[in-house]
């Protein structure tokens, strides 16, 4: 096992806290209005604003106010992920660990509904964001929730998707990057695929006591900064059922599921929306880490080859497709 496989796996009882989840987060699309539609037909988001080259879209139980911006660029992938800290405290602790690590790459003050945040990138080059200071989604009076503890009506309508889950990265440096979520960000590496030869291939990282938020996988093409999914989340694995039909009615491309993943146990779906972004919806169910000393789980090539949890072999693009789309040589 190599040194940074051993210091993940042995128990830290003062881990870090200091980051509160993910989120919101822009998402690149060559065709903006045909991804809107699907975000909001489909998917059950609603649009709360919108400029000259993106689109604001907001998910029924998200506090903040908007969950993701849909940028119009000439290829699809991943903008600036925010990551909000648990605290001002802890705001300042994580700016001084990014700005040590040499990532920082400015302040703005200019994000729609957030304070003063810190632009910085992961060692692959995923542009991220910290801030602290938010502003709350204010419903309007066609958006009124029923019950007052959740941030807007129940839509009940197409996936239904309740808040953002979590981002799956694509990078060429598996391991630089788990060091990065631990070192400098203060993750956990809650389970991992190990290659034959002890190396991460793939890893999972949570910031509180959802299994996981915070995803990077092997890049197979050697690249940087490119995307693999974005996950939002069902209240139930029935809604997922549903998005199927939903999906194949509206013309979508189903990728695979839906079916249960054996890493983490999150029954999924996987679909493309128009502007060729990977979007998994997702359910784990009542799976929280609530343990404070986890071990990380690890999975190997070998049983990774098994498939998923029920037997489903996972299909070709799953290991190809990444935004932006590279040509083949």
């Amino acid at each position: 096992m190599t040194d940074i496989a051993a210091s993940r796996l042995t128990h830290d009882p003062e881990r870090r806290r200091d980051l509160a989840h993910v989120g919101p987060l822009e998402l690149y699309t060559p065709v903006l209005e045909e991804s809107r539609d699907f975000f909001v037909n489909q998917l059950a988001l609603r649009e709360v604003g919108r400029d000259a080259d993106s689109i604001y879209l907001h998910t029924w139980d998200d506090y903040l106010s908007w969950t993701i911006r849909l940028i119009r660029r000439e290829r699809a992938g991943v903008g600036t992920t925010f990551v909000r800290a648990a605290s001002a405290a802890a705001f300042e602790r994580v700016r001084a660990e990014i700005e040590l690590a040499g990532l920082v790459d400015g302040i703005d003050a200019g994000v729609r509904g957030l304070g003063e945040v810190v632009r910085f990138h992961d060692p692959d080059g995923h542009p991220m964001g910290l801030y602290w200071e938010a502003g709350w989604y204010v419903p309007d009076e066609t958006d009124t929730p029923a019950l007052k503890n959740q941030a807007a009506a129940f839509p009940g309508r197409g996936a239904n998707v309740r808040r953002l889950d979590h981002v799956n990265y694509l990078t060429k440096d598996v391991p630089g990057t788990s060091r990065f979520l631990a070192d400098v960000l203060g993750a956990r590496c809650t389970e991992r695929i190990v290659t034959d030869e002890g190396e991460d291939a793939a890893i999972w990282f949570n910031l509180g006591n959802k299994s996981y938020d915070l995803v990077y996988t092997q890049d197979w093409t050697g690249a940087n900064g490119r995307l693999h999914h974005l996950a939002f989340a069902t209240d139930t694995r029935e809604d997922i059922l549903r998005a199927a039909d939903v999906m194949l009615e509206a013309g979508i491309h189903i990728e695979t599921g839906p079916h249960k993943h054996a890493i983490q146990q999150t029954f999924f779906l996987y679909v493309w929306e128009p502007g060729g972004n990977r979007i998994e919806l997702c359910n784990a169910g009542a799976r929280l880490i609530l343990a404070p000393d986890w071990k990380t789980i690890s999975w190997t090539a070998a049983e990774r080859a098994k498939g998923q949890a029920w037997g489903l072999k996972t299909i070709d693009t799953f290991h190809t497709h990444g935004t932006p789309v590279l040509p083949v040589e």
